[in-house]
């Protein structure tokens, strides 16, 4: 990497940290720690929220996932805005009147404490995980840069964060957000900008979506009912809305962010701020992911997208496999850009025929440079068990790295490492605040507080490094988070559902809902996994009568938890009346 990158690249982190540093030295208040000082506008609100959800992921698997899988992604957020509106009219409005430090304080104001440990916990498990996941991904981009381990990466990247976290806590997280924000904004809009450009040599604007539309990349909804299907309109609307109204809603690192607002009017507009912003920034990271798609159609591209794997092989004893693969991948890559410009070419004279017949050859080559692909993985994990051959989180960094103009990859690396550091900061700020306000609960006085809150944040933040330390690639690691909060989030928003338009319903009958809920979820969850269901059709493909989106996770769990413990509740009350 060149001298300017790694100046923006260090500059641009060094004055993030430094300006929240600089900004919080004389806030040390409870207040202003747990919460971020009640003082934000709807703006700052708005960004911060974004910022939180924006984590490194969001720039390093989403462009994979749009170059994979073209625009489908963008179905999850659908039911992001009605979440927002619930939100605004629902829960900001009794979470202020109660005056709570976390989301999990009111659960056990309307319950007890037992229940607010239940959903406290659940928080503190899912989102440590989280935590180790968002510390996981940038550390991909620096290994990468630097050829370092990643575990030690890892480390660097985990430390720099706990650091900055304990500084000023939930308000220092806030004040840096706007700038990371406008780093994130900055970046994506640059490499948007340049894949356009490198295009252009080749095909307009307009002709490039219409390449990607033809083979498959832009079929943005998708109607069925099959409950396999990841991402659907159904599965995005029903069990995206109930997984952001649980995320928003009763998710610590997003309560604190809007908590930190001036009154219930700058919290709300805060959210819907959002709710306007967050569908167009998916649609148009997705939508770079596929434009770099189009990219590698008329330039080659890796045979494996992490070039320290391919590196290893191509200096072990199977270098002549490897050299062999590659040889055929330059072949195939040369294929698909010529066809690639025969289908061009066909669009610009209007000829139909022509373009279906250079459709059909397209999807040739690339079903082709798939199996050469699955060929390459397969060779690494026979040479090197310990290396991880799924490469899908590499596919941005690796276009950043090897395409776009010294300076720019500074200001790209700088944008992920910004979203990273927003995510996980606000994500061990969260942690902190609800192990010492829900879980560890003792008088303290304001500055033992917020002491004991710090000492939480290096405590969350070093688990976060062990969880990270554990985890691969999955199949993509944005899927990876939002798999991971479908298996906990159902759970906590029943509880919550419960609380807020259920009234009769008592704290025993809730509590044992929600273990049972999320007990049977977990269960599913791997019973699924491990395909203990699964039989074999006569064609060969594999049938799983239990298997289900995890989306539809955050629909199951929360109604398990409010017919349940409906049921449960008029028991116990029959019970104490015949009593």
């Amino acid at each position: 990497m060149h001298l300017i990158d790694w100046t923006i690249l260090l500059a641009t982190l060094g004055f993030i940290v430094g300006y929240g540093v600089w900004k919080t030295r004389k806030d040390a208040t409870s207040d202003s720690f747990l919460k971020g000082g009640s003082d934000n506008r709807w703006w700052a609100v708005g960004l911060s929220v974004m910022a939180t959800q924006a984590s490194a992921i969001t720039f390093l698997s989403t462009p994979g996932q749009g170059f994979l899988d073209g625009m489908g992604f963008i179905q999850f957020y659908f039911g992001l805005p009605l979440a927002m509106l619930v939100i605004g009219f629902v829960f900001i409005p009794l979470y202020y009147k109660w005056k709570v430090y976390t989301a999990y304080e009111f659960i056990g104001k309307r319950f007890d404490g037992r229940t607010r440990l239940l959903t406290a916990g659940l928080f503190l498990l899912q989102r440590s995980l989280a935590a180790g996941i968002t510390i996981y991904a940038p550390s991909i981009i620096l290994s990468k840069v630097l050829h370092w381990p990643l575990a030690w990466t890892c480390v660097f990247i985990g430390v720099l964060v706990i650091i900055y976290t304990t500084s000023g806590g939930a308000k220092a997280v806030g004040v840096t957000h706007k700038q990371q924000m406008a780093v994130m904004f900055l970046g994506i809009f640059a490499a948007f900008g340049f894949t356009v450009y490198y295009l252009s040599d080749h095909a307009s604007f307009s002709e490039s979506i219409a390449l990607a539309g033809a083979l498959g990349k832009m079929n943005i909804v998708n109607t069925s009912w099959d409950p396999t299907t990841k991402y659907t309109l159904w599965s995005g609307l029903i069990g995206g809305f109930f997984l952001q109204l649980s995320y928003f809603g009763t998710d610590q690192s997003q309560v604190q962010r809007y908590l930190g607002g001036k009154d219930v009017k700058q919290a709300r507009q805060g959210l819907w701020m959002n709710a306007a912003l967050k569908i167009p920034m998916q649609f148009f990271i997705l939508l770079t992911g596929v434009l770099v798609f189009v990219f590698y159609l008329f330039n080659a591209s890796p045979v494996h997208w992490n070039a320290a794997n391919v590196v290893a092989l191509e200096d072990s004893p199977v270098g002549p496999e490897m050299a062999d693969l590659e040889e055929m991948h330059a072949a195939n890559s040369a294929q698909l850009a010529q066809r690639s410009i025969a289908w061009i070419e066909a669009e610009r004279a209007g000829d139909a025929d022509e373009k279906v017949t250079a459709t059909s050859s397209l999807n040739e080559a690339l079903a082709e440079d798939k199996l050469i692909r699955e060929e390459t993985a397969s060779l690494l994990r026979n040479e090197f068990p310990d290396r991880e051959p799924n490469d899908k989180d590499y596919i941005f960094i690796s276009f950043i790295m090897d395409h776009l103009p010294i300076g720019i990859v500074g200001l790209l690396l700088a944008m992920i490492f910004s979203a990273g550091m927003s995510s996980t900061s606000a994500e061990l700020s969260a942690l902190a605040t609800t192990s010492v306000v829900d879980v560890v609960r003792k008088e303290r006085s304001d500055g033992e507080q917020v002491l004991a809150t710090r000492w939480a944040t290096v405590l969350f933040g070093s688990m976060a490094l062990v969880f990270a330390a554990v985890f691969s690639l999955f199949e993509n690691l944005i899927q990876a988070v939002n798999i991971l909060g479908s298996l906990f989030y159902g759970t906590i928003l029943g509880v919550f559902l419960v609380a807020f338009f259920v009234k009769h319903v008592g704290a025993t009958a809730v509590f044992i809902a929600g273990v049972v809920a999320q007990v049977l979820i977990l269960v599913h969850f791997g019973l699924d996994r491990m395909d203990v269901f699964s039989t074999f059709s006569a064609d060969g493909t594999i049938h799983d009568p239990i298997e289900i989106a995890f989306l539809w996770y955050n629909l199951i769990a929360p109604a398990i938890v409010v017919v349940l413990a409906v049921v449960l509740q008029a028991v116990l009350r029959s019970k104490a009346i015949s009593n």
